[in-house]
């Protein structure tokens, strides 16, 4: 039996009951907060919207020209455009943010995660504002989320870190002598980063300026900075973190474990909680580890701080100061919605249970797959963007969805390329495993190509039910030779027309839904912007084999970042020509046969369609 204090009210649940999760906490008491505006978009500005309005809170979505009509602008209450395409033309322009917070009048701002969520002087304008920033305090902010300062408040906590640089790293050669002090290979990244954005493995010296450069220019492209620092890589290890949340009166519990090991380029496909396989104490360890690192730096909301694991011992790795994708795994097997006790810190309430109470709660076990927008075929991970032309999520006991698109909604290529999230529950491991096979097997998504393929053979592996995988698991031991994604269909005209059509408007800045009655012929359709295409090829031919015919072209839209030859030179089957960044993702396009270079066709900023031809060699 549990007796939950919560705002001077007293509420009694049992444990033992599966339901004891659904103690009406929500009920209690209204946050202080009215209206909140959520500065993200996708499947996290849906999961926000939705955790909002069951507490009775408004909600204002922000959006893109390319997101006028996404889901979590349908979803909210109201909706302000910030105008522009990227993220940075957009999601990371504060000007336009800050001018629709004070638009609309919201009294808090959620970051979701990516774009602003771990940026302290986002967090600091808000606040000078009057509004509550619902994330943790700036000066927390800038201590963890910037990896090599976060490395030092672990130390103060007393949480052991993998060997790095405890200050920016700012030439190839700072690089160099590490690797030749600690050993190869060693990671380069990106300080103010994570989910592997501005991650670069180097194997050797003769590497280090290319990935050096290749990781700011992800980093300052996803977060819009280029910081990055250096640390050890380890050859075999798991990735395993903590959730933790932390009240502004001092208390801070931590909620589960979760493992996060099966990645590939350094991103998370599959997500479990609680971690399995830990030896007796390690996880209790781990757990108050990550509570004292949060009180080191005064840190409330929610948090996660990541450790690697490897033969028996654990690292601190970095805190993420913000919600994690993988969140949804933690709030399943205890019952916690973590988005509520987010709002409610933001407002000022203490937690509403103690650490053992919350320990008591656990219950099964839980696994998260993403889905991603991504060709897993030969282990490539190719970004996929496009139209869905349908999108069926699972269903049945112990399956929930978390999305942030429906059928007819596009991926596009200037954002994050996931597309939701199938998490589950089963009483233990195995059955959670099962269920999960059982969900992505009944799952629909036509039109883009999606990881859920590779997804399977993961689950499926014998590596992962031992739990013996490893972070470098996918891509060195996964044999996906023989994995292709499903056929990509084109979109249909099978529907009844209708004479109802609805289209948007904006005034001053605020989007409008209107209904139209037209004739049955007639449509609404919005002009899509004009772009630069490269030379189009008949067949579309990627890198790889020497034997090609040296059109070499890319195999999904992007845009070029880099052009890596000229005309005139020489270049090996291979050997990398461009580099195409598709989904915040740079792709090495590589040449198809040994010669010469006879053309190119692209420069940098230039945007390009699957099969445009960007080199030619002769």
């Amino acid at each position: 039996m549990l007796v939950l204090p919560v705002s001077g009210t007293t509420v009694t649940c049992h444990v033992s009951d599966w339901f004891a999760f659904m103690c009406p906490i929500r009920a209690i008491l209204s946050p202080v907060l009215k209206k909140i505006l959520i500065a993200n978009r996708g499947e996290i500005a849906v999961r926000v919207i939705r955790a909002a309005r069951e507490l009775g809170i408004a909600t204002v979505a922000v959006y893109s020209e390319l997101d006028r009509n996404a889901l979590h602008v349908r979803l909210a209450d109201e909706a302000y455009a910030l105008g522009g395409q990227t993220a940075a033309e957009s999601y990371l322009n504060t000007e336009a943010i800050l001018k629709a917070i004070t638009d609309s009048g919201a009294d808090g701002v959620h970051p979701g995660y990516g774009f602003f969520s771990e940026n302290a002087d986002f967090a600091r304008a808000i606040t000078a504002m009057g509004v509550a920033f619902i994330g943790p305090p700036p000066e927390a902010i800038d201590e963890m989320g910037d990896k090599v300062s976060s490395r030092k408040a672990a130390l103060r906590g007393g949480a052991p870190i993998v060997p790095g640089t405890t200050e920016f790293v700012t030439s190839a050669k700072e690089i160099t002598d590490f690797g030749n002090e600690f050993g190869w290979p060693i990671a380069i990244k990106a300080a103010f980063g994570g989910g592997g954005r501005g991650m670069k493995v180097v194997q050797s010296a003769a590497e280090v300026q290319d990935a050096m450069d290749s990781a700011q220019r992800e980093a300052r492209n996803f977060f819009g900075r280029d910081e990055i620092y250096v640390e050890r890589y380890l050859t075999w290890p798991r990735h395993i973190e903590v959730q933790l949340v932390g009240d502004k009166h001092g208390n801070v519990v931590w909620v589960s474990t979760r493992d996060c090991s099966a990645q590939r380029r350094h991103q998370k496909l599959i997500e479990e909680a609680p971690a399995p396989g830990l030896p007796d104490g390690v996880e209790e360890a781990m757990g108050a580890a990550a509570v004292k690192a949060a009180k080191a730096v005064g840190y409330y909301n929610a948090g996660t701080v990541e450790f690697i694991y490897q033969d028996g011992d654990f690292f601190f790795l970095e805190m993420n100061t913000r919600l994690q994708v993988e969140h949804p795994v933690t709030e399943v097997i205890t019952g916690i919605d973590l988005v509520e006790w987010q709002i409610r810190v933001a407002s000022g309430e203490k937690l509403p249970m103690t650490q053992k109470e919350v320990r008591a709660l656990q219950r099964g076990h839980a696994i998260e797959v993403r889905i991603n927008a991504e060709n897993p075929a030969g282990g490539k991970f190719l970004p996929s963007p496009g139209p869905i032309t349908k999108l069926t999520a699972p269903d049945g006991f112990g399956v929930r969805f978390d999305g942030g698109y429906e059928s007819g909604d596009e991926i596009s290529q200037y954002y994050d390329n996931l597309v939701g999230k199938v998490i589950v529950w089963g009483k233990d491991r195995d059955t959670a495993i099962a269920r999960t096979i059982r969900a992505l097997k009944e799952m629909v998504v036509e039109g883009v190509a999606t990881t859920i393929p590779a997804d399977i053979a993961i689950l499926e592996h014998p590596d992962f039910a031992a739990v013996t995988h490893s972070t470098k698991w996918v891509e060195e031991v996964l044999d996906l030779s023989g994995i292709d994604a499903a056929p990509v269909s084109a979109p249909t005209d099978s529907d009844t027309p209708l004479v109802q059509r609805q289209t948007t408007v904006e005034v001053n800045g605020r989007r409008f839904d209107v209904k139209l009655w037209v004739p049955e012929s007639a449509g609404v359709a919005a002009a899509a912007p004009t772009k630069k295409k490269a030379a189009r090829s008949a067949s579309a031919s990627g890198g790889g084999a020497g034997g090609g015919s040296g059109q070499i072209a890319v195999p999904m839209q992007g845009t070029i970042v880099k052009v890596l030859v000229e005309v005139g030179q020489a270049v090996e089957a291979g050997q990398s020509v461009v580099v195409l960044e598709a989904m915040k993702m740079e792709n090495q396009i590589e040449a198809d046969k040994t010669g010469t270079i006879k053309a190119i066709n692209v420069k940098p900023g230039d945007t390009v369609g699957a099969g445009d031809v960007v080199v030619v060699i002769e």
